[in-house]
């Protein structure tokens, strides 16, 4: 089917077999087309298991960008309430590729800022493919800037294959504007909960991601280039993307064992596309509970931002050669 991915292809044909069989079943009582549907059910899962258990680091890259993943906009309807979506830098104009507002999650008011990807082309040249843009990174600095103001929680959702690489964008101070929000945000005096939906790429994901925990999706990953990039620099020939992907060490397993993220959230069997909601449903525990214990740490505002300090100056992992 349009939009599945290689490895996904003989799971499609099972599904597609599925579906195939409980439309000319209808609502007969045929029990051998009951249990042809069942077997079908059994080896789909069997298969999914077996697929998903030997992923390599480029089919996550892949999976981090299936054209049916869900995006921020996607999660926020399910983890938020009240969201108010705020506009505008103030000094150039809106960016629709990084979103941000006002809403509450539980019990909790917060500042919320999102990348987001269209769903079609139209879309996608819309949210510029989900680059942001200087004005977008400026916008989300005003809201953080607010949410300091008012001592809300700012929890940020990264999904983008990088900034604005546009000669007007970097004219306007893209490169200036993502050190900015990396400066202030190392001490903005409340609490910043940061989650990988996607890709996060570059700059263009840490101009919105020093936070005092990081999360990721299961199949989401987080580099400082796309594999692309590092194969079109190591290798001068971006047909080694899968090499790239599986030497930057991209994805959320690799991540977490290199303590550059603190906590993975499993997506649904599949992948998050296969069942949106429910991934939404497990990313927003896993929120919950990291944001009561931010929460707590906030409360000696200090403490928070030693706390932050020392999570970034002790990411390293180092080998000492002999000479």
């Amino acid at each position: 089917m349009a939009g599945d991915l290689e490895f996904e292809r003989p799971l499609t044909e099972i599904r597609a077999e599925i579906e195939r069989l409980r439309k000319q079943r209808g609502g007969s009582q045929d029990m051998s087309a009951l249990w042809t549907i069942t077997e079908l059910e059994q080896q789909l899962d069997e298969k999914t298991r077996e697929t998903f258990a030997a992923l390599t680091p480029w089919q996550r890259v892949q999976l981090a960008r299936h054209p049916k993943r869900p995006r921020f906009l996607d999660f926020a309807r399910v983890l938020f309430s009240d969201f108010v979506e705020l506009h505008g830098d103030r000094r150039f104009g809106d960016d629709p590729a990084l979103l941000g507002g006002l809403a509450r999650f539980g019990e909790h008011s917060v500042v919320v800022l999102g990348q987001q990807k269209g769903r079609n082309a139209r879309e996608n040249v819309e949210r510029n493919f989900g680059m942001p843009r200087p004005e977008g990174y400026r916008k989300a600095l005003r809201l953080m800037k607010m949410a300091e103001k008012f001592g809300l929680p700012v929890m940020s959702f990264i999904d983008s294959g990088g900034a604005s690489p546009a000669l007007a964008d970097e004219e306007r101070g893209q490169a200036w504007s993502i050190a900015e929000n990396l400066y202030e945000m190392s001490q903005l005096r409340v609490p910043i909960l940061v989650t990988i939906i996607g890709e996060g790429c570059s700059g263009g994901a840490l101009g919105i991601a020093v936070g005092d925990r990081v999360v990721m999706l299961e199949y989401s990953t987080y580099s400082v280039a796309s594999p692309e990039s590092c194969a079109s620099i190591v290798w001068k020939d971006s047909a080694y993307a899968p090499d790239a992907a599986a030497a930057m060490r991209v994805t959320a397993p690799s991540l977490l064992e290199l303590g550059l993220v603190d906590r993975i959230v499993d997506e649904p069997l599949g992948g998050a596309h296969c069942d949106a909601q429910r991934a939404a449903e497990l990313l927003a525990v896993t929120l919950g509970e990291e944001l009561a214990i931010l929460t707590k740490i906030g409360e000696d505002v200090d403490d928070l931002l030693d706390s932050r300090y020392q999570r970034y100056r002790h990411m390293s992992r180092f080998i000492e050669v002999p000479a």
